[in-house]
Parts: structure tokens; sequence; C-alpha cells
């Protein structure tokens, strides 16, 4: 049967509630009742793939509290932009493993910040684990979004990340299309390696609001289109039959709205989702703001409204309750 509301997405679990990647962010947005949540991945410096939005911890976890890895602070290129901080390729999991996650924007979500240094990180293993046995127990089927991040950079580190994804789905059994998988990446060569390894799943390539994806950067410079290009019909044309969706920056729908992206990407046989729908001021869209701080819920009701009415297939959320709520009746 077809679905008629779209598929809600707790966005590194229920961040507006705990830190997020946490076990207990993931296990409070599968409470609250969302289709399958998002982790992102990132490389340690032994191959271990690690749950992170980010490979550099130093804005989410303990990392600078450590003075055994003081000497770790350093400045790296993450896909042509110079970073300084604390990166997962320069440890090994047992070093990650004595950090303490803690949340990414404090002033903001002083709620969830009241929970920081409470958990360690997680693998990807532990996550897949996690969802399997909560789908059991729960008796309903419980998706992943898995993210994909900065493949090309840990690529030139020597790491072959379609590798180390295809080993670790396999091993913990969501290779074969048993469990609800979805894998995403903001670059088209690793969701193309991926699935030419023969895992089953749903491919959906990611688009920005600006910028062009770094692998292309890489391989083609200035040619590589830029996110928005390929979200024109013509761009679109490209993607068709090649993977099973898109997902854009909400901003691409709801600051747009004679933007046909929605019905362009469906008369192409493409799948849409968006990203982060989030009720406080600071991430609404400027005519659904309301009077009070950042942190104060806007008008984030009118928003998804015009993100629902567009057709979308996927929203990714922050607040999992809220999303449930109101993507899901």
């Amino acid at each position: 049967m077809a679905r008629t509301r779209p598929l809600v997405i707790g966005h590194r679990g229920a961040p507006g509630y705990r830190p997020e990647h946490t076990r207990t962010s993931y296990e409070l947005a599968i409470s609250m009742g969302v289709d399958a949540v998002e982790p992102d991945v990132v490389v340690s410096r032994d191959g271990v793939l690690v749950v992170r939005h980010e490979n550099e911890i130093g804005s989410t976890t303990d990392v600078a509290e450590h003075p055994e890895f003081a000497d770790r602070r350093t400045t790296r290129s993450i896909d042509g932009e110079a970073l300084t901080g604390w990166f997962t390729e320069d440890f090994t999991w047992d070093e990650l493993v004595t950090l303490r996650c803690r949340e990414r924007l404090p002033l903001l979500r002083p709620g969830s910040a009241s929970h920081d240094d409470a958990e360690p990180m997680l693998r990807l293993r532990d996550l897949l684990d996690l969802v399997r046995e909560a789908s059991f127990s729960r008796g309903r089927e419980i998706g992943i979004v898995l993210e994909i991040k900065h493949a090309t950079h840990f690529g030139a580190q020597g790491w072959d990340v379609a590798g180390l994804v295809d080993a670790e789905l396999r091993a913990a059994g969501w290779g074969s299309g048993a469990h609800p998988l979805v894998i995403e990446s903001f670059e088209q060569t690793v969701l193309e390696r991926v699935r030419d390894r023969g895992i089953r799943a749903s491919y959906v390539y990611l688009l920005a609001g600006e910028g062009r994806p770094f692998d292309l950067v890489v391989r083609d410079g200035d040619a590589a289109p830029t996110y928005v290009q390929t979200a024109s019909p013509a761009g679109l044309d490209l993607l068709a039959g090649r993977f099973d969706g898109i997902s854009v920056d909400k901003a691409l729908i709801v600051d747009h709205p004679a933007s046909r992206v929605v019905d362009d990407a469906h008369a192409r046989g493409l799948q849409i989702y968006t990203w982060t729908c989030r009720p406080e001021n600071a991430f609404l869209s400027p005519r659904f703001r309301r009077p009070g701080a950042d942190a104060a819920f806007g008008d984030y009701e009118g928003e998804w409204t015009a993100i629902r009415d567009a057709g979308i297939d996927g929203v990714f959320v922050d607040h999992a309750d809220l999303g449930v709520a109101f993507f899901g009746g």
C-alpha cells in the first residue's frame, strides 16, 4: 500500500531533548513513535564507523577536558575548508569511548545540555543492534537512514568507506533488505560504491542549499555542478535511474514557493525528503518566526504545513514527538 504521509525520521535521534547521537536520544525518538532514525557515520583511526555528525568532535564531546588528548588538537582541511579541533581519525575507538557526549547547542537547548557528560559515543554497530532489538520488542518496523559523511576525505587517508559500511551492515544483518534501510550522502560516488557492493537499501542523494559536492569538486574542479543546479529539472534528469531519491534543504521548498523541486523529483520517479524540521525561531524561515528569543518556538506548524502540502515523502525532525504528532496523523 502506498504511503499516505511522510516518513518521520528522528534526526540524530531526538536532539531537541537529548545530546545528539546518544543512546538515550535514539531510544527517546523510538519511544515517541518515529518511523526511522538517522545516524551519521565517520571513521576512527582504526577503521571503526563512529556515530557522529562530524569528524570534528570538540563541540559535541568533553574531549577538550582530557589533558591526555590536548596534543591531538589540530587544523585540518575538511572538504576544502580549514577546521580546527579534534578529529575522529586521530583517535582509536578505545580512546573515543572514554569521551562523553555533549549538546551541540547548549544556549538554544539547555534542557538537552542538562544531560551532558552522561553517555559515551556509539559505534554504527551499536545503533544497528539497538534499532533491530527495538523493532522486535515494539512489534513494528523501525528503519535506519544512514548518512555517510566525508567519504572522499577519509578515502584520501586510505579508508575504503564503502567497504567499511558494507562490512558493518552485513555483519549486523542489515545488508540483505530484511530491515528498512536508506543510505544517503552529499557525495554521489560513495552511494554508488555501496550500492554496487549489493547492499539492499534505498539510495538517497543529499542536496544542500548552497555549495558543491566535494567528491565531484575533487574529480571535476570548477566544472562540478552546484547542489542547486542538481535540484533543477536538468540536474534531476541526471539522477533519475541512478538513485532512489533526493533529500533537500527545506529552504529549497519553504523559501522558494515557486519551486517545483518536489513535483520535478516525483515526475522522474525520485522520492524526496527534506531536512531539518525544527520548531525554534533560530531555524525557521523568517516569515514563520515569532517574537521572542532564538530558542522560543515560532510558527513551526505553519512552516511544516508548507512542507507537508508540497507532497514531501520524508521529513527529518529534531523533536520527535512534535514531528510524529504533526506529520504522522
